[in-house]
């Protein structure tokens, strides 16, 4: 009997502490993110967009030669498709952050804010590669935002907040940790960058909402997750805060597109082998093995095989995290590279900039053997835009035209040479076509290999 007293004694007062009541003490406060929701969630918006998309389309329209045969074959209507996003407002005027593919080719944005107002909004800049889109909300009125964190505060174990539309239910919070930082190996989508890692559920709907940290500023923006079922028990992305400033900055000066500042550099990550090839003590810092002509690194005294181990002293391990620090740099700034060299560590200050732009693209008139072909003189600029070697060189072919495509050529072919003869603008190549008459051969350079095309007309 006394120890049924005692049991029941306890329970009484064990219920009484689990009672519900008012925190106490800052530290009671601290224990619920009711507050910290109350301060970010009305900054953080649903998106949705609508875009007009093609029915089945012709099989043959992306061949130069056999679209204009095929024209008006398997056409159908155009079809309206809706997709479902997050955005995070960043400034009282409206500018609002979202990624990419929420917002992709859409003809009508609407943005409806957690108390229910709903605008329109138009794209102020967007890019794939980094997936983020920069949008601009139509009114007057001051709006909610969030402010920027800088990334490299972040630290691994941070509790988080997910906020965002998942499955289009309404706006919704996740917590979870950050798991991981400059996960700069992962592909997400379109996007191939320099993320931070969270396991707060991160599900369909929730791309481009918030993440934010106990402070009430956003960490990130959240991009995908990946999972094998597709659900939201995996590892969430999120694209850090300090590039989401570098995007807004540029949007802000009038740019459409997200330019990246230019080191005309290629590169790999150190491996322990090459560690021990190059005496260093750690497996750190990106090889340099390809130095474009024009690269202000090889201006600036390096050359291949030198090491790149930092850059404004932040530590960077491979390709990705070296782009991602010009990223966050800006254009325009000065930034300073550490190196190694022949064993002996140097630091050089480089001013970043866009990529050296060359001649437009021109249309070749006056050769009867391939008229009407466009052509453009290769460029730093041209080699970043469509992804080409870095040491290519000559001229590329934009648009071949349906006889150029009988002949062989394609869209994106750099030539190299015509009929033995050596391309070098585009000037060269209207000349040798002139005096070419019905056969002859191209050198031309397609994704890395040289390929030579006779041709007979």
């Amino acid at each position: 009997m006394k120890i049924l007293t005692v049991l029941l004694s306890l329970f009484c007062a064990t219920w009484a502490l689990a009672e519900p009541r008012v925190p106490t003490s800052d530290l009671e406060i601290k224990l619920s993110f009711a507050p910290l929701v109350k301060q970010s969630a009305p900054a953080v918006v649903n998106i949705y967009a609508k875009r007009i998309v093609e029915g089945r389309r012709n099989p043959f329209e992306s061949d130069p030669f056999f679209r204009d045969l095929f024209q008006g074959f398997s056409q159908s209507r155009p079809r309206v498709q809706n997709s479902l996003g997050s955005g995070v407002i960043l400034s009282s005027d409206g500018i609002v952050v979202s990624n990419n593919h929420v917002v992709d080719q859409a003809s009508d944005i609407r943005v409806v804010l957690n108390d229910g107002q709903e605008f329109q909004a138009d794209v102020l800049l967007a890019d794939a590669e980094s997936d983020l889109a920069v949008l601009k909300i139509s009114t007057q009125e001051e709006l909610p935002f969030l402010t920027l964190r800088n990334s490299d505060t972040v630290e691994v174990g941070e509790l988080v907040l997910a906020i965002g539309n998942p499955f289009g239910v309404g706006q919704t919070v996740s917590s979870g940790i950050v798991s991981g930082l400059a996960r700069s190996g992962a592909s997400v989508g379109n996007s191939q960058g320099y993320f931070i890692q969270t396991d707060a559920p991160i599900n369909p709907g929730n791309s481009g909402g918030a993440l934010v940290g106990m402070n009430g500023q956003l960490i990130g923006v959240n991009t995908s997750i990946l999972s094998r079922s597709g659900g939201s028990n995996g590892i969430g992305f999120a694209i850090p805060a300090t590039l989401v400033r570098q995007f807004v900055r540029q949007a802000e000066e009038g740019r459409d597109t997200f330019v990246t500042p230019w080191m005309g550099a290629g590169g790999q990550s150190v491996t322990s082998d090459m560690a021990k090839a190059l005496g260093l003590e750690r497996v750190t810092g990106v090889i340099l093995t390809e130095l474009h002509p024009d690269s202000p690194l090889k201006a600036a005294g390096l050359t291949n095989g030198d090491v790149i181990t930092a850059i404004d002293d932040a530590p960077v391990n491979s390709p990705a995290e070296a782009l991602y620090r010009l990223k966050i740099a800006g254009l325009g700034q000065e930034v300073r590279v550490s190196y190694l060299s022949q064993g002996r560590a140097y630091d050089v200050t480089l001013n970043t900039s866009e990529a050296p732009t060359g001649p437009p693209a021109v249309t070749l008139s006056k050769s009867s053997l391939l008229p009407n072909l466009i052509v453009q003189d290769v460029s730093p600029k041209l080699i970043e835009g469509h992804q080409l070697p870095l040491g290519s060189e000559g001229v590329m072919v934009v648009d071949p035209t349906p006889t150029g495509a009988r002949l062989g050529l394609r869209p994106r072919d750099i030539l190299l040479e015509i009929n033995g003869r050596s391309v070098t603008n585009a000037d060269d190549v209207e000349d040798y076509l002139r005096q070419t008459r019905r056969s002859g051969e191209f050198v031309v350079l397609r994704q890395g290999r040289q390929i030579l095309l006779r041709f007979r007309t």
